[in-house]
């Protein structure tokens, strides 16, 4: 498995295991399997959050770390993992977390990271994100920026200050973001500039032959200030499967069981790209699921691909996707369709 510089002193898997299904889709015992298995395979990097699993819920908040909490102490590897969490932003359909008060400044972030080192069973985190941004924007398929009636939100600058004291206690090794802006990027990055505060070392973001909004302003910033992508969704909920082509819902699939949460996935110009990207598979003799994330994988941007699976053999042909290569061939036809079809699962 190719190995990437999250920092200088962090190196991680060129995909990443992500972990949202366990504790909902998945049992506790399936989420030490696909562990187990993607070690094996020489994947480092595991990606959680107190949120998960998903979709998130009062009555299964924190399970997925605790699962993989159990699962380290069971195994007494926490050594071999790289190991990121997340803390919940500031939501209406999180009011559930800390009596509603999930907004980054100190006393939330601290009771949030607290929390999270004691249902893992470890001291430090290497990769501590923030979930969402605090503020009000364009983000989970909202494309366009809608200016706010109210725009109160923990200033940046507190939260970094903040982040950069957990890093400094050695409770956190690294921070990133997800789901951030252009702006918000470069806003961390201001102010730990001018303030010599902990850099920001990653975004998560959507990223996904339906989903290359990134690419749009966000990818520059990845370029110019060595802020690597973590690509979640890579298969855009599965659809790149193709296993919800002609309006099939497959027994136990995410779609199927809560597609009315996630409804920007399925959409009839999603479907529709997604058969156009399948043909361009089947030309070059490659599943779609394997085209798709080797995409994802090898843009420029991208430090570590983000991958899930509900299923062994699923996690093995997404893990086997490390050695399929996209030639300049199929990224040409790739593009033929992106431009016919732009982004519509953002």
């Amino acid at each position: 498995m190719v190995l990437r510089n999250l920092t200088n002193e962090i190196k991680v898997s060129a995909l990443c295991l992500g972990t949202m299904t366990w504790g909902e889709q998945n049992t506790e015992e399936e989420a030490y399997e696909q562990i187990d298995y993607a070690l094996d395979r020489g994947v480092n990097f595991f990606d959680t959050a107190e949120l998960y699993p998903v979709p998130p819920n009062e009555k299964t908040y924190t399970r997925t770390e605790s699962i993989i909490g159990r699962y380290m102490k069971a195994r007494g590897n926490r050594d071999k993992i790289i190991l990121a969490t997340k803390v919940a932003g500031k939501a209406v359909w999180t009011s559930y977390i800390r009596n509603g008060g999930n907004q980054f400044d100190k006393k939330n972030i601290t009771e949030a990271l607290d929390g999270s080192l004691k249902r893992l069973g470890t001291d430090y985190i290497d990769l501590y994100q923030l979930h969402w941004p605090d503020r009000k924007t364009n983000f989970f398929g909202q494309l366009g920026f809608k200016y706010p009636s109210e725009d109160r939100f923990v200033s940046i600058e507190e939260t970094l200050e903040v982040l950069n004291e957990m890093v400094k206690s050695g409770k956190v090794r690294a921070v990133g973001l997800s789901n951030e802006t252009p702006w918000g990027m470069m806003s961390f990055l201001h102010y730990a500039k001018t303030k010599k505060h902990v850099k920001v070392a990653t975004t998560q973001n959507p990223y996904s032959l339906l989903n290359r909004v990134y690419e749009i302003g966000n990818a520059e910033i990845s370029y110019r200030e060595g802020v690597g992508l973590l690509a979640y969704s890579p298969l855009a909920f599965g659809v790149l499967s193709g296993k919800y082509l002609g309006g099939k819902r497959p027994e136990g699939a995410r779609l199927t069981l809560f597609g009315g949460h996630f409804k920007r996935y399925s959409n009839d110009f999603a479907m529709s790209a997604t058969a156009k990207y399948l043909e361009i598979a089947k030309k070059y003799n490659m599943s779609l699921t394997q085209m798709a994330l080797a995409y994802v994988t090898s843009r420029p941007f991208v430090t570590s691909n983000i991958i899930g699976a509900t299923t062994l053999e699923q996690l093995k042909e997404n893990i086997d996707s490390i050695d399929v290569e996209i030639n300049k061939e199929i990224e040409k036809e790739i593009d033929a369709v992106h431009i016919e079809i732009p982004n519509p699962s953002p």
